[in-house]
């Protein structure tokens, strides 16, 4: 709330409603000029776009998301309409995130340097809590033996968590056939593994080349964790 006095001497109260960021995933046809026109939907209502990344690119469409700079949330329904109208361009999801959101991308690196920097008998938290940050997890959990080590939030139901994750051991968390709402990956010489997941946001092709990488690196830093 901003307040000062106006010409006449009395006492003026505003409210001054503050940009919002969010972050908009984008179906479209993978043809020259199909970004563009959605930017161009994007400024129509006033939107300054600060960041694209394709999330998943084959068959003649893309996956993009997009980083938007908009003047009010209740312009985001027009923002929907807007680029939907866009020939064979639709909307997955569009939702507000923190001004401060950090590129994934710099993030997975962020956090590998977080990991290498702490302490050995810290880094497996250290990995778990930025996890679930730059992938914008519900959960993360980390096995060992099938055994649950550490986690955060609440993963479904074990049993059958853990039957996927030894069932899925020949696949690396990256097959077309993966479930939407899931990550996961199997640090070998850790000997444990990593899974995360989000319900309402399917994970992109992307997101899980970024997490497989990350623990790779993370293999090489976090030690054999005994099961507790």
């Amino acid at each position: 709330m901003v307040t000062g006095r106006s010409s006449l001497g009395d006492i003026a109260a505003c409210t001054v409603r503050p940009v919002i960021t969010i972050v908009v995933r984008v179906w479209m046809p993978d043809r020259p000029g199909a970004l563009g026109q959605v930017a161009s939907r994007v400024g129509a209502v006033r939107g300054d776009v600060l960041a694209i990344e394709i999330l998943e690119q084959g068959g003649g469409r893309a996956i993009d998301e997009l980083t938007v700079l908009l003047p009010d949330d209740d312009l985001m329904p027009l923002l929907t309409a807007e680029i939907d109208a866009v020939d064979g361009v639709s909307v997955e999801s569009i939702r507000i995130v923190e001004p401060e959101r950090t590129d994934p991308s710099l993030s997975a690196l962020a956090l590998g340097a977080a990991i290498a920097e702490s302490r050995s008998e810290e880094r497996l938290d250290v990995m778990v809590a930025g996890i679930q940050r730059f992938a914008e997890t519900d959960w993360v959990v980390v096995l060992g033996k099938n055994e649950p080590i550490t986690q955060v939030g609440t993963p479904p139901d074990m049993g059958w968590l853990t039957a996927f994750l030894a069932g899925s051991e020949h696949l690396d968390g990256l097959d077309d056939s993966a479930p939407s709402d899931l990550l996961w990956g199997h640090m070998v010489a850790s000997a444990i593994t990593v899974a995360a997941g989000r319900t309402g946001n399917p994970i992109h092709e992307r997101e899980r080349v970024r997490f497989s990488l990350l623990l790779r690196l993370a293999d090489a830093l976090v030690l054999p964790h005994p099961v507790a």
